[in-house]
């Protein structure tokens, strides 16, 4: 069930992702977390971060919706206090997801976690708002996921994967401007962009008006996404959204995807990652796959 994510070999292609998962040690109390392929720990930023405020989750059909704004506590504290507790419960490579506001503190919070041994690779989250572009997403444009990743690639040594947003009319464009600048990968789908509203009430459910929109409803949306960047780009792809079960995953890695997170699962069911993965050999000999990375990219 082995995979090699730019050089890094996981044990199997399943990652919990950011924001989903903690800092892992938390779910070491339910299970030997060290059964997951890697984690991408939370989103973490420049500076701490409180987020957004309450309520920050509304429940949707087959999904959900979350703003919860990044809550972090800073870059410093996470090298401080965090990675330490992880290295404690889990022995294996560390996904670092940073996101951030501005290139200077995309380029500042990859800079530093560069330099921690057990984080083997490098996750930038282009969702956030540009403060100097007017607010609009670095993920949305081009040009701006190129300027990003140029940055970042000057100060690092790890590989740099490149989390997208689908909230754009072509993935494609936006996850080749990536490779060309330097991506060692991209990790696609971030969540989509939705709302509820409370009849009841007559105001939208969260606090923050919209948020992101994950789970099963988005999975096939995301192996649409997978399925083009894989075809259009040369570099390694880890496949996100929706991810529930074992066959989940092989249709993800048959779209494309080397590696495959799992995100708004986690949060219903703390065992998802390990009921996947505990499932996955029975998935394989049903459909007579003896290793996973025949599957590849096979459609």
């Amino acid at each position: 069930m082995s995979v090699v994510l730019s050089g890094v070999k996981l044990d199997n292609p399943v990652i919990p992702a950011s924001g989903c998962f903690g800092y892992g040690y938390g779910m070491a109390e339910y299970y030997d977390i060290n059964i997951l392929g890697s984690i991408s720990f939370k989103g973490t930023t420049r500076d701490a971060r409180y987020g957004n405020p309450l309520p920050r989750v509304a429940e949707c059909t087959a999904g959900m919706i979350n703003a919860v704004g990044l809550q972090n506590p800073g870059i410093d504290a996470v090298i401080a206090e965090e990675l330490p507790k992880m290295r404690a419960a889990f022995r294996k490579p560390i996904v670092a997801n940073i996101s951030g506001f501005s290139i200077e503190e995309y380029v500042e919070c990859c800079r530093k976690i560069n330099g921690e041994e057990q984080v083997e690779i490098i996750e930038l989250n282009v969702s956030c708002p540009n403060v100097h572009g007017g607010g609009m997403s670095f993920g949305t444009s081009a040009e701006s996921v190129a300027e990003v990743v140029r940055a970042v690639k000057q100060v690092i040594t790890k590989p740099l994967y490149v989390k997208l947003t689908p909230n754009v009319t072509d993935i494609v464009s936006i996850a080749k401007a990536a490779e060309a600048a330097g991506a060692d990968g991209i990790c696609l789908i971030n969540t989509m962009l939705g709302m509820r509203i409370d009849t009841r009430t007559r105001r939208p459910i969260i606090a923050n008006t919209m948020g992101g929109f994950s789970g099963a409803a988005v999975f096939p949306v995301a192996v649409r996404m997978v399925y083009q960047v894989s075809k259009a780009c040369n570099i390694p792809v880890i496949g996100c959204g929706g991810v529930e079960t074992a066959s989940d995953v092989i249709e993800m890695m048959m779209a494309g995807a080397t590696a495959v997170e799992v995100g708004a699962a986690n949060l219903r069911n703390p065992y998802a990652c390990k009921e996947i993965i505990e499932q996955l050999p029975a998935e394989m000999e049903r459909l007579g796959i003896e290793k996973l990375t025949d599957i590849i990219g096979i459609v």
